[in-house]
């Protein structure tokens, strides 16, 4: 038990550290929010991207891909989205909160808090499932988030927007390369794989920096109801029951924890980023992102002391 305890904590304390260091440099003033835009913008355009390509490159494509657990997690993220449509059109009667709500409950933060959770479990080198999990359920996030606030605010969709927004992704392009490296049996020089490593060593620890740097608690009055909805429903509920699922169909070892760090992140910070650009409840969306990533610390752990307890992984 106390070996258990001391794995999940190793695997959310880093998380949480990093984040306070986040949140005591926005208190120090050592960057505007100007500052904290531009940093997170470079490590989603140049860091996140290394360290997808990093966590593909050299792997045995063959042995990574699990058509099993591929079709689990899109079956996850639609079920997850359909639910929580039907359920916030019940409880929220403003288009624009609906859409903000929709994205709050089933498009987590996979790469910034879950990437991390596998990586504090299996090592930095033992990524390659989790990073194919990525450049699949990314594509996914984005492809529902315009659609839903598109729809919310009454907008036209337009299809090459959606399509041309996935092939762009810097996470896709990462992961792209290196599946290519593979396929392609590309050796890069000494030199250059040692700058891949270095960059992407600095993608996850960056990240959770800005991530608390970012905090900005404002009031909460008017979305306080919403919120509550939103939090549960992506902390609880949504790892509550797949997670279940997930562990009674069989799965284990790094494909479960993959699921976990899929299914258990926070809310996505690119979803109050959307909902601003979109017209949705801005407001909304950014207090789910931080109150979610806050709460997330403690959620993560308990269903990682859970189900490594359970034998899952």
């Amino acid at each position: 038990m106390l070996s258990n305890f001391i794995v999940c904590l190793g695997a959310v304390l880093p998380m949480f550290i990093l984040m306070v260091i986040g949140i005591c440099v926005r208190r120090g003033k050592l960057l505007t929010d100007g500052e904290v835009k531009k940093l997170n913008h470079m490590v989603f355009v140049v860091f996140f991207p290394t360290m997808m390509f990093e966590n593909l490159y050299g792997a045995d494509i063959a042995s990574v891909i699990s058509f099993k657990l591929i079709l689990f997690g899109i079956a996850c993220v639609m079920g997850i989205y359909f639910v929580s449509m039907f359920i916030v059109l019940k409880v929220e009667k403003s288009p624009a909160s609906r859409g903000a709500m929709i994205q709050a409950i089933y498009r987590s933060n996979f790469v910034i808090m879950g990437l991390p959770v596998a990586m504090n479990i299996y090592g930095k080198g033992n990524l390659a499932v989790t990073a194919m999990m990525v450049a699949i359920i990314v594509p996914l996030y984005n492809v529902l988030a315009v659609i839903t606030l598109e729809t919310f605010r009454k907008g036209k969709l337009n299809i090459w927007h959606i399509v041309k927004g996935v092939i762009t992704n810097p996470l896709i392009l990462g992961a792209a390369a290196g599946i290519l490296a593979v396929v392609l049996h590309i050796k890069l020089p000494g030199i250059i794989e040692s700058v891949i490593s270095d960059m992407s060593g600095v993608a996850t620890p960056m990240a959770l920096i800005i991530l608390g740097a970012s905090f900005n608690f404002k009031s909460l009055g008017r979305v306080r109801r919403d919120l509550i909805i939103c939090v549960t429903g992506r902390l609880v509920a949504v790892p509550g029951v797949c997670l279940t699922i997930a562990a009674l169909m069989g799965f284990r070892g790094i494909a479960f924890v993959t699921l976990v760090a899929m299914l258990a992140a926070p809310t996505a910070v690119s979803s109050f980023t959307m909902a601003q650009d979109m017209g949705s409840d801005g407001e909304l969306a950014g207090n789910c992102v931080i109150f979610s990533s806050a709460l997330a610390c403690f959620t993560m752990f308990f269903w990682l002391f859970l189900f490594k307890s359970l034998g899952m992984f």
